[in-house]
């Protein structure tokens, strides 16, 4: 009843989903001049994705013939459990299905953003509603299949197992695989497609706007559409493939939890009891996509009015619905008789969840925007010039980490501590997983209105590179510009959602080392070695970010060179009298990107294993090591995502303030200056922040897919 349920609501929203996908390409699709330009952006957008998912399903295919030798011939086997053979053929087989449905959600999320640039572009010649309802319904299309396929996945894998007689509380641990195949490809593929974006922007931008002297998006810029491109392949199939992995991951370990806590409560539940506990997180993500279609449909704006309020209208829509469906969920599955009063707390913690992620978009709206003093302080100090627009910017960065972090805390805490005053024992953990699904609730809206972004972007890039009149390029920017704080919000809601279910995976890490046999009541760092593996968690998370950010410096320098050779070899593309040649500055971009993602994306996926397993063999505390390395390479990961995702944006966001009009405006010293603060902070918001959201919880995945090794 309940799996069906889900799976129903589950293809209801990729139903739904397809629909979008038809009403976006139904609308008329522009001049030849802007199919010109849409084309060349379609088409180097789908050739890096089909090179990077080739090096993706590479790698994944590599490490799940590693998983599979590590299980079936190096695992101790433990009491209770599946035979050797079965555990590594089930963690395996869904290791690729996890990975195969985030590469599947990222292509078909793609595909229709760049084909909604072009008609939303069309759209804003008429009409700011359309061109809004048209961007935000095609990037629907990607929040709505990536949320529907991550759970019709785990959906699938526990039907299927369901279906095989496996015990169903033994069930989440053996498809522990399905979140770290999310994760894996979901790290690639951030990585990947930040590195892409942000060379080409650096290079499009210093040589362009700084050197040339040229405006943003002018056609004469030959990276002009490998920097449009890398808008598609870094903020919407990189976040895509983000957030699939978060909810799987998370569905998963919440399964987990609850799989514990029905154990922990003996007689207290039935037996269909303990499946509805388990499959609750299921049912609550499945009722969160119903609410996000909804949020959807209602989004509408007069001509004259914010798009960002008829946004923000959306979203609140979908947090009341999901909130409503939270509640009914509870009072549905976690209501056991003994214990009457325990529903209506994990209802308060789903709350708490959802009141979570409104804070994150409202704390990243204050230090991103440029209505508020911190990016208004940035733009003061590019005054003097391009230094102290620098330090002005990495001290708004350093001082973002703080609402964020006791806002993370508090919801931590309050959720624990309703969980465990609902009666049951050993329940303060579930209650921070159900806070984490509430987070993660308006998954699907949410990266609805961060693929918007890049779709409003580069229908602005559309309509300036095709010469359409200036009030059309007004409408766009009003357009570009909500898209550009709806990226921004997206980045701290990642960031928010990674650090809860980084929380909520640790813990099932620790449920799962119990079972195992070797039970942690506490990870104790006054050891010198579990502190050692700490050291090593949080100098993970500074090279990780240093490989990314070299990797971006690596391939900007590239198009940088390609830019002035073509500058240099033909002046008459700076008279516009010559066409560039976009396709060769996209090759460059796509060859640097795909030969960088490799070397920060192993060093991610083996450090964990290697403290494990090297802690294990010579000082035989492999998995409380792991777990150290685990709880302060996430407490790291936090702050510095945090740090860079706010950062990179207050710094964008002060040249845009600039480019309104104030300190002299477009082509001043001062925006110079902005222009040069921006280029530092592209890398920090795009590339090594992202990606450090996926760092996160893939620590948390491949300790829990591997835990048994380290035991």
């Amino acid at each position: 009843m309940l799996m069906v349920l889900v799976l129903g609501l589950s293809v209801l929203a990729l139903a739904v989903a397809w629909g979008l996908r038809g009403y976006v390409l139904r609308q008329d699709n522009g001049t030849p001049d802007m199919r010109k330009i849409s084309d060349a952006i379609q088409e180097g957008a789908e050739a890096f994705l089909r090179r990077q998912y080739r090096t993706i399903g590479t790698l994944s295919i590599a490490l799940g013939v590693v998983i599979y030798v590590l299980y079936a011939f190096f695992r101790k086997p433990h009491a209770d459990e599946p035979a050797a053979a079965t555990l590594a053929l089930t963690t395996t087989l869904s290791f690729i299905f996890g990975a195969l449905c985030s590469g599947v959600a990222g292509i078909v999320g793609m595909y229709v953003a760049v084909r909604s640039n072009i008609r939303t572009a069309s759209a804003a010649r008429t009409s700011l509603n359309k061109a809004l309802q048209i961007a935000l319904r095609g990037g629907a299309v990607s929040g709505l299949f990536v949320v529907a396929m991550s759970l019709f996945g785990v959906g699938l894998l526990y039907t299927i197992l369901e279906a095989l007689h496996f015990e169903p509380t033994k069930i989440p641990l053996m498809i522990v695989g399905y979140g770290f195949g999310a994760s894996f490809v979901a790290l690639f593929a951030q990585l990947g497609g930040g590195i892409y974006t942000k060379a080409a922007d650096v290079g499009a931008d210093l040589v362009g706007k700084v050197e040339a002297g040229i405006p943003e998006d002018d056609p004469r810029n030959p990276a002009v559409i490998a920097d449009l491109v890398g808008d598609n392949v870094g903020d919407c199939a990189g976040r895509g493939a983000d957030l699939f992995e978060s909810t799987a991951a998370e569905n998963i370990g919440a399964m987990i939890l609850g799989s514990g806590l029905a154990l922990a409560n003996p007689g207290v539940f039935t037996p269909a009891q303990v499946v509805g506990l388990m499959l609750f997180p299921l049912v609550a993500r499945a009722f969160g996509l119903v609410a996000s279609i909804i949020g959807v449909l209602v989004v509408k704006a007069r001509e004259d009015e914010d798009p960002m309020r008829a946004l923000n209208r959306g979203y609140l829509w979908t947090a009341l619905l999901a909130a409503a469906g939270f509640v009914g969920g509870t009072y549905w599955l976690l209501n056991p008789p003994a214990f009457p009063a325990a529903w209506w707390h994990f209802a308060l913690c789903g709350v708490i969840g959802i009141a979570t992620s409104i804070a994150f978009v409202y704390i990243t709206q204050y230090y991103t925007e440029y209505r508020y003093r911190p990016v208004k302080s940035i733009a003061a100090a590019s005054v003097t010039g391009p230094a102290t627009n620098i330090i002005a910017g990495f001290a708004v960065a350093l001082e973002c980490t703080a609402l964020p972090t006791f806002t993370i805390s508090v919801a931590i805490i309050a959720s624990y501590k309703l969980g465990a005053s609902s009666g049951l024992a050993h329940a303060g953990l579930f209650g921070t997983a159900v806070a984490t699904m509430g987070m993660l609730g308006t998954a699907a809206y949410i990266l609805a209105m961060d693929t918007f972004g890049p779709i409003t972007d580069n229908a602005g890039g559309i309509i300036e590179m095709s010469h359409q009149p200036e009030d059309i390029r007004r409408r766009t920017d009003r357009l570009d510009a909500v898209g550009n704080t709806t990226k921004a919000l997206t980045k701290g809601y990642a960031i928010g959602s990674a650090a809860l279910a980084a929380f909520l995976l640790f813990s099932a890490y620790l449920d799962e080392v119990a079972a195992l046999g070797s039970p942690l009541a506490a990870v104790d760092i006054s050891k010198p070695e579990v502190f050692v593996g700490g050291l090593f968690g949080a100098m993970l998370v500074f090279w990780f970010s240093a490989l990314a950010i070299s990797a971006v410096t690596k391939a900007a320098v590239s198009v940088i060179q390609e830019v002035r050779r073509q500058f240099q070899a033909d002046p008459g593309i700076l008279k516009g009298t010559s066409r560039p040649d976009y396709g060769r500055a996209v090759d460059i971009v796509t060859v640097g990107a795909l030969k960088a993602m490799v070397a920060p994306g192993l060093l991610a996926v083996g450090m964990p294993i290697a403290v494990g397993l090297v802690f294990k063999v010579f000082f035989h505390v492999g998995a409380e090591t792991v777990a150290s390395f685990l709880m302060v390479g996430t407490i790291a990961g936090i702050l510095m995502a945090t740090l860079l995702n706010n950062g990179g944006g207050a710094w964008d966001n002060a040249k845009k303030f600039i480019e309104t009009g104030e300190y002299g405006g477009k082509g001043s010293p001062t925006h110079k200056a902005a222009v040069v603060g921006d280029t530092v902070g592209d890398p920090f918001k795009d590339t090594a922040g992202p990606s450090l959201h996926v760092l996160i919880k893939l620590l948390s995945t491949v300790t829990l897919v591997l835990a048994p090794l380290f035991v």
